[in-house]
């Protein structure tokens, strides 16, 4: 671990790797006994880290907060931490081993005394882990807070974020580290593949899996939209030759998914996250209760009845996301009202004004979606927030539940009514374009050009704040600490596979009628890589390191919205009046072909799964390996322990003695 930035403890120098901030009213004991916990030793139940406040200069005649803290750790202890987190890293074979301090000289890249073998995104984690498992002892309360209860064994950091006195604590940005990454990341056009290894290193493995599922997802639709591309400019007014590309789509949206688990699991083997088990979970800030046991680990802590959370998920929360849908369905309703009164508007007066008027419903219908789907989003996170689940996986997994129903039904109701109702295929096509080129544009305007615009203002005021404040003095630690302490949070990924989610499903859905999908999606996520590295890098503040070996539960969403896709294509395929031709005296003939066909398909993408393991072979025979080197050596030491309890039950006998023992053995 290596940085330009350096701060002290007492006489000990250390780099900053995270910042605290306490509420700036904070109690004098509070902030003390607080500190004094972070700086003991680990015997005594503290943390054993380092650190320090920083005093930031007034500006503008406004005191500025006092208590921010700055948190770093010495090298050992985060070695020691590495091996307390369950961190995997290469060993001399090649193979991805858990590390261990006292074995810490096997491994690959540790040389001296392990400078520079821990990357700064995992040394924030470990420090982020260490405060997180700082717990409670024999407090009753936080000293200067006699209302403000601590329960043994429960985490401070969490308990007092809870409670607004711990306002936020985020990692520092690098700046060296930072400048090397956004050269080679986004600020030179190249044909290249992104830096997904320094993008790992600096931000963790779970960001990185992000852009490497972007990118792959990008890739996997050239071929689409190359084929797309001709198919539109020769054919795009014939719609009962869409059924060779709508069978083409199935088997696109099958393999795409299934080879991207294979390469995805090669990433996470490399990084070391595949075989690394997930810690104990602890629980989120905001959960609340009685006070209880933990039945797993006796811990006193708030304990909340699993009936009274059904309840508020069946009659409160189901009922408002129905209503929801209801009302997404009675405003698709109002776009078709406003859609045909267009149409008969130019019917009645074909003209060029008449023909863009056209696609005025289109587009207000989808400025419409994206503003109830932000809306929705907020209810929803309050929702959740409400139910009060006990971990953030929970809590995440109800999340995506409730907006991927609602986002699916307000994005994709109407071209299905269109499909299947309406059966008008230059409609849907029509729909799907505006829908497709609207959304899009809302987006790069709401997650590119407006944050940019406002940080970069944010970031000059601030700049010139401390330069008016400061003169000529070089103080970049205060500087970069003011400005990030006001940089906006990374909310995590969640948006960001949202917004591809729904990019697949217009694809993988409804692209056979408007081959030019696939096109705009590729041109939408190469400007996607660029804007989210910049917003990485100079718009939020730097994200914790996320452990990950996957994408999650957006690795379901995605599969279920590719069977979704075989059902919507097959359909399409029996709607194209050239298959229609082939079944003009029964149409329940026609219908028994499609099931069966679909059925067919699924059956194959459940072959397909099962024929392309989700772990590469050469992978599998690594994690073999160490099974079984873990299984010997458990067995070798049960050996010792075996040996070593019968030599103190059974004293040696010499071999006189026991001669004697065999030839007397009544004695």
């Amino acid at each position: 671990m290596q940085s330009g930035l350096s701060f002290s403890d007492s006489d000990v120098s250390f780099t900053p790797l995270v910042v605290l901030e306490l509420a700036d009213d904070t109690k004098t004991e509070a902030i003390t006994w607080f500190l004094n916990r972070i700086r003991d030793k680990q015997q005594n139940g503290g943390a054993e880290l380092l650190v320090e406040q920083l005093i930031l200069p007034v500006q503008d005649g406004q005191k500025p907060n006092p208590n921010i803290m700055l948190v770093g750790s010495t090298l050992q202890r985060l070695l020691v931490g590495a091996e307390e987190v369950g961190m995997f890293k290469e060993f001399q074979d090649g193979t991805m081993r858990g590390f261990t301090y006292a074995n810490r000289e096997s491994f690959k890249d540790f040389e001296g005394d392990g400078d520079g073998f821990l990357s700064v995104a995992e040394c924030q984690y470990i420090v982020k882990h260490e405060l997180e498992t700082l717990r409670a002892k024999n407090e009753d309360n936080v000293p200067g807070y006699p209302k403000l209860k601590l329960y043994p064994g429960k985490s401070v950091v969490r308990r007092l974020q809870s409670k607004g006195i711990l306002v936020q604590y985020f990692p520092l940005h690098q700046k060296d580290d930072l400048k090397k990454l956004s050269f080679s990341w986004y600020k030179r056009i190249k044909l290249t593949f992104q830096p997904l290894d320094e993008v790992r290193s600096y931000f963790g493995e779970g960001l990185a899996l992000y852009f490497g599922f972007l990118e792959y997802f990008t890739i996997a639709l050239v071929p689409m939209a190359l084929i797309g591309i001709p198919y539109y400019l020769f054919d795009w007014e014939d719609y009962d030759k869409y059924v060779l590309f709508a069978v083409f789509n199935l088997v696109w949206s099958t393999v795409f998914l299934e080879v991207w688990k294979r390469y995805s699991a090669t990433l996470a083997y490399r990084w070391g996250t595949l075989s690394r088990r997930k810690a104990f979970e602890e629980p989120r800030p905001g959960f609340h209760g009685e006070l209880g046991f933990n039945p797993v680990t006796g811990r006193e802590e708030p304990v909340y009845p699993s009936s009274r959370r059904q309840l508020r998920i069946y009659l409160v929360s189901l009922p408002f996301v129905l209503l929801c849908l209801y009302l997404s369905f009675y405003v698709m309703m109002v776009y078709f009202m406003m859609e045909h009164w267009a149409i008969s508007i130019y019917n009645d007066n074909p003209n060029f004004a008449t023909s863009i008027l056209l696609f005025v419903p289109s587009i207000i219908y989808a400025v419409v979606i994206e503003i109830m789907n932000l809306l929705y989003r907020y209810a929803a996170e309050f929702l959740t927030h409400w139910e009060n689940h006990r971990l953030e996986s929970s809590f995440q997994n109800h999340l995506v539940l409730k907006v991927l129903v609602f986002n699916f039904v307000n994005c994709f109701a109407s071209l299905f009514y269109i499909a299947f109702v309406m059966q008008n295929m230059e409609l849907l096509r029509h729909s799907l374009a505006t829908l497709l080129i609207t959304s899009q544009i809302l987006n790069q305007i709401m997650e590119a050009f407006l944050p940019y615009w406002l940080q970069r203002r944010r970031n000059k005021k601030a700049h010139k704040r401390m330069r008016r404040l400061m003169g000529d003095k070089e103080l970049p630690l205060l500087e970069q600490v003011q400005l990030e302490t006001d940089m906006n949070t990374y909310l995590g990924t969640f948006d960001d596979y949202l917004e591809q989610f729904l990019l697949f499903g217009y694809v993988s859905l409804f692209s056979c009628v408007y081959p030019l999908a696939a096109v705009l999606v590729v041109l939408n996520n190469i400007t996607e890589v660029y804007s989210d590295a910049f917003k990485m890098c100079h718009v939020f503040k730097r994200p914790f390191s996320v452990p990950a070996a996957d994408i999650g539960v957006w690795q379901l969403a995605f599969e279920t919205m590719s069977i979704i896709a075989v059902v919507t294509n097959c359909a399409l395929i029996g709607l194209s009046p050239n298959v229609k031709a082939y079944f003009t005296e029964s149409e329940t003939q026609l219908i028994l072909i499609i099931v069966a066909v679909e059925h067919i398909l699924l059956a194959f993408k459940l072959i397909l799964a099962f024929v392309i393991p989700d772990v590469p072979k050469d992978i599998q025979i690594q994690l073999a390996k160490l099974d079984f080197e873990s299984l010997e050596a458990l067995k070798k030491r049960r050996r010792a322990r075996s040996r070593k309890y019968w030599k103190l039950r059974r004293p040696e006998i010499p071999l006189g003695d026991m001669c004697q023992q065999q030839k007397n053995p009544t004695q």
